[in-house]
């Protein structure tokens, strides 16, 4: 039977670039930002993710690639009979259990889009969202329902294949994301007193800059790119040998970071224009720019946008999160791919409801002082994803070999790579030493 395949770059590049373009972009960035000083930051960041994502992201699609297959295939297809298929076994895990919270906080904007939809979001008074968030994310059933519509969208996705499903909708939801962003920088930008907000994001101070933020800017760099659970390695193997995977993934790459920025200049003018804090944290989507749609002219308009905006972002990446199991017992076990996104779906959405519990009636239940949640994304986020990231990184620099890495990104030499010493360097040396660093910051080794 043949594999299905991405059929054009524009849709490589869409489905690549909405995997890596999420809640990351859109929430995290913007309020760790704002957390360690802003421009300072953002331009660590830049060095970061340029140097140790960028390498790794490559890496991902070259075996991806290389392999043609899910993550586990493509490691034992590479390195027959020998224990690197257990980083693919890994990649698929770490992948299965982000979606169960990621779908999660996915519902919670989902239900935010709800309400800005009806006008019910922008009617509650600035000093009231405090309570309103705590009491939607506090709730047994509704956070519960809208997780089970996040999946149930992604799972429509998916089961339709690569081209008619995730090519086809990530053609049309990264232009409207795109769009929207557009439309929604230039009412921020034109806020009287923007102007600080601007400043904030694109001056440096590398007095407000720590240690801390350095490590932070590291760190997020490789979590950014969705690096590490297997979701562009499953999408390299959908890549057909024409086309030039360095370009590729710098190109996304590029997407990725100036999504990010262009959340920042829709953020952080608001945000000073209405005198608000920027160090607000994760609450900065949920009640901090709520407060500022209140205030703001056609503001319920915006909020709508804004929270649409969101919405799109969170479901480009959890097609990829459930694109990645799906094609491992697919594939693995050859079982029907409609029947394998149902099931595995439904198997997520069921580990998931004690992760939406634990702001809730499961609150107080805790293991090594977190709940069910906070566990699940402690592992997945601070162990998982960064051991993937550095097992690959071995296994390219050390085992495979950057030389054969390199052939298969050049298509055995037909294609240009003007970069190959560089990347060679940085995937050997550079990017195991740097996620070392992000594994001891991240569990708390170092500080």
């Amino acid at each position: 039977m043949k594999r299905d395949g991405f059929g054009s770059r524009l849709g490589i590049l869409a489905a690549a670039a909405g995997s890596a373009i999420g809640l990351g972009n859109i929430w995290k960035f913007p309020y760790i930002t704002g957390e360690n000083g802003g421009a300072a930051f953002i331009l660590v960041y830049l060095v970061c993710i340029f140097l140790i994502g960028m390498p790794v992201m490559l890496s991902e699609l070259v075996v991806g690639r290389k392999g043609a297959s899910n993550p586990v295939g493509s490691f034992k297809k590479i390195r027959p009979k020998s224990k690197w298929k257990f980083t693919g076994v890994l990649g698929v895990a770490t992948g299965f259990i982000v979606l169960s919270f990621y779908s999660v906080i996915a519902g919670w904007v989902f239900a935010y889009i709800s309400r800005a939809f009806t006008g019910k979001l922008v009617a509650i008074a600035p000093e009231e969202l405090g309570d309103f968030f705590g009491g939607l994310i506090s709730k047994t059933g509704e956070p519960i329902f809208w997780q089970f519509i996040v999946l149930a969208v992604t799972a429509f996705i998916v089961i339709a294949g690569i081209q008619k499903g995730v090519e086809k909708y990530s053609k049309i939801l990264m232009p409207v994301l795109l769009g929207l962003l557009v439309v929604l920088m230039i009412r921020s930008v034109t806020l009287e007193g923007a102007s600080k907000g601007l400043e904030f994001l694109f001056k440096p101070d590398f007095s407000a800059l720590t240690a801390k933020g350095v490590l932070e800017a590291l760190g997020h760099a490789f979590f950014s790119l969705s690096l590490g659970m297997g979701a562009l390695l499953t999408y390299g193997s959908y890549i057909n040998k024409e086309e030039k995977l360095p370009s590729l993934a710098l190109q996304i790459t590029i997407a990725d970071t100036l999504i990010a920025l262009m959340a920042g200049v829709v953020i952080f003018p608001a945000v000073f224009a209405y005198g608000l804090d920027p160090k607000m944290g994760p609450e900065l989507i949920f009640i901090t720019l709520p407060t500022v749609f209140h205030e703001m002219p056609l503001g319920g308009f915006f909020e709508v946008l804004f929270f649409v905006l969101i919405g799109i972002a969170a479901i480009t990446s959890t097609i990829s999160l459930l694109e990645v199991p799906v094609s491992y017992v697919s594939e693995e076990f050859n079982m029907p791919r409609k029947k394998t996104t149902i099931i595995i779906a439904f198997v997520i959405f069921l580990i998931g409801i004690p992760s939406s519990l634990s702001f809730g009636v499961l609150g107080d239940v805790t293991i090594f002082g977190r709940t069910y949640f906070g566990n699940l994304d402690f592992v997945a986020s601070n162990i998982m994803l960064p051991l993937g990231g550095l097992l690959l990184s071995l296994f390219i620099g050390w085992v495979w070999g950057t030389k054969n890495a390199i052939q298969e990104a050049t298509n055995e030499g037909t294609l240009k790579f003007a970069f190959a010493s560089a990347y060679g360097f940085l995937i050997k040396y550079v990017a195991p030493l740097a996620i070392v660093v992000i594994l001891l910051y991240a569990t708390g080794v170092i500080s």
